[in-house]
């Protein structure tokens, strides 16, 4: 389970924007997790719950989790579609010389402090 490290990592990232900021508590944080990035988004929930108790600053904090659609992009006819929906071959035109533009990345968002 890679979610424990990913909540891990969010949070040290939140923390060391909050000293930065001078911030006492934090209320939510706002991650925007890719279609296809094999991050399953009800395991983060668990693992945030689990590991905001550990710390002051995130303590009842909330995970706000928004899914981003994964497009791709073909190549050969230079049009995007759901990579989702059709994989890689172009619904377009059916070529194979695709790749994926979006889809597959976890960032955070936004954090709403106090």
């Amino acid at each position: 389970m890679h979610e424990l490290g990913i909540v891990f990592h969010i949070i040290e990232t939140v923390e060391d924007v909050a000293k930065e900021q001078n911030l006492t508590e934090v209320a939510s944080v706002t991650l925007e997790v890719g279609e296809v990035s094999a991050v399953i988004p009800e395991y983060l929930q668990d693992c945030w719950k689990w590991a905001c108790r550990r710390s002051p600053l995130m303590d009842g904090s909330k995970l706000i989790i928004e899914t981003i659609e994964a497009v791709t992009y073909c190549e050969a006819c230079g049009k995007t579609y759901e990579t989702v929906k059709y994989a890689k071959i172009c619904p377009h035109c059916g070529s194979d010389s695709t790749y994926l533009l979006e889809g597959n990345g976890v960032q955070i968002k936004e954090i709403e402090a106090m």
